[in-house]
């Protein structure tokens, strides 16, 4: 028996990295998949359909079932194409999970609107766009035990420099998890955002000296950044046993898992009456300022 047997789950960006990791390690567990990528390239042109074809025969000749779909996330009336795609041939969908990505790095005043909007088409708009479809099944059907897992990235929640598009779009999706978190537990779903740290074709194209900043070690051979370790968690997120845990961002780097606390507030001053420029000035500095310094906790 597995974890994810009889549940059915839609996996984009499936075709190669961690989403192709986490369609073949579900599908080991006993999920019903559909495999979902473009088949493009890092920066989101083209499309093949190889790279879903290759993950779906892989996880049939281990003798699960999966179906390919090659439609880009970012297009809206396409994606209820997807989740059409698990009703027609799995007749259900229990779990979502939101991985198709691309990169347009670029630092902020180089940036073109064009670099800027097609990575949060993909990313935020993409996420948006499967849910919302996902969503209307679960509202309607009510069976519980529903599963959206986000991807989101260090490279939004810490601000990798040279990615400004993609930063946007990772913290976007925490907003947007929270978002659904919210709204859909009454209909017995769950929403959590993953922070992954593994070597992928998308973290390659990261230049050495901004890899810190983005959690991404230059050692590609290490097996502690491999996709698969990422995608061992997903299991137990995407399982009816996580019931209890939503709305909240998880970590899963190497060998390591993590919890990230949700924004709170660490100082707060209140005033009787309209604060004058001089006086907020004053408070900042004497009570904010060691806090964001290291002089009395840190923002982090």
């Amino acid at each position: 028996m597995g974890m994810l047997d009889g549940r059915v789950a839609i996996v984009t960006g499936a075709g190669r990295g961690i989403g192709a990791e986490t369609a073949k390690l579900f599908a080991s567990e006993g999920a019903r998949v559909v495999v979902n990528d473009l088949g493009g390239a890092v920066d989101g042109s083209g499309a093949a359909a190889a790279p879903a074809d290759e993950v779906v025969a892989a996880i049939r000749d281990a003798g699960g079932e999966a179906v390919a779909n090659y439609s880009s996330v970012s297009d809206y009336n396409a994606a209820e194409g997807i989740v059409k795609d698990a009703l027609d041939n799995f007749g259900d969908l229990d779990i979502v999970v939101n991985t198709a990505g691309i990169l347009r790095d670029r630092m902020i005043f180089n940036m073109t609107e064009a670099e800027w909007d097609a990575v949060l088409d993909v990313h935020l708009k993409g996420h948006f766009n499967l849910t919302k479809y996902a969503s209307i099944h679960w509202r309607s059907e009510r069976k519980g035990h529903y599963r959206l897992i986000n991807f989101s990235s260090v490279s939004g929640i810490f601000g990798a420099p040279g990615q400004p598009n993609y930063a946007a779009a990772k913290m976007g999706i925490v907003g947007f998890t929270y978002s659904c978190a919210n709204a859909l537990g009454r209909y017995g779903a769950t929403a959590n955002a993953i922070s992954p740290g593994a070597s992928t074709r998308m973290t390659d194209t990261v230049p050495e000296e901004r890899r810190s900043a983005t959690n991404v070690d230059s050692s590609e051979e290490d097996p502690q950044r491999s996709p698969a370790n990422v995608a061992v968690p997903l299991v137990y997120l995407a399982s009816e046993q996580s019931d209890w845990l939503t709305g909240q961002i998880v970590g899963a780097s190497g060998y390591e898992l993590q919890l990230f606390n949700k924004p709170a507030v660490i100082r707060q001053v209140r005033g009787t009456e309209r604060w004058t420029p001089q006086g907020a000035a004053q408070q900042i500095e004497e009570l904010f300022k060691p806090a964001v310094t290291g002089g009395g906790g840190s923002f982090g």
